[in-house]
């Protein structure tokens, strides 16, 4: 899947680049990705990423698109990510950066609570991080 039917290829200093952002499961399988231009933000890729998740049952039935949880690193925390998987019933497990901490903070009382942050829940999203490394071994992956 790629950026809109255009290629996902992005410039900088180095040369052409691309970001692939990643589902993956308990088992280091990827479930869903998509793929956007190196200088573009990983923040607005959250929705699209979560809304491609299609797990197939077992037996008869459609297929599962809603996870108990979604572990992600601090490039996607942002409040509308936040909203969105509160809306769906979804437990967000992904850190504050700290700008948007010292920007709630600096607002006081009006900043309101920071969001509920599960350190042992956040361990285990190495496995994405595993099965991007088990891509890249791939020459397919690792030269495009």
């Amino acid at each position: 899947m790629t950026n809109g039917g255009r290629e996902a290829l992005g410039r900088s200093r180095g040369g052409l680049t691309t970001k692939i952002h990643l589902v993956a499961d308990r088992r280091c399988r990827p479930i869903a990705r998509l793929t956007s231009p190196g200088q573009h933000a990983d923040c607005p890729k959250f929705i699209a990423l979560m809304e491609s998740i299609r797990i197939p049952r077992r037996g008869v039935g459609r297929p599962c698109k809603k996870p108990a949880r979604a572990l992600a690193d601090k490039a996607y925390s942002s409040r509308a990510n936040r909203r969105y998987l509160r809306r769906r019933g979804i437990k967000a497990v992904i850190p504050v950066k700290k700008d948007q901490a010292a920007h709630r903070a600096g607002r006081g009382s009006k900043g309101g609570r920071p969001p509920v942050f599960d350190r042992d829940a956040y361990k285990e999203r190495n496995t994405v991080e595993r099965c991007v490394n088990k891509l890249r071994q791939h020459r397919a992956v690792a030269t495009r």
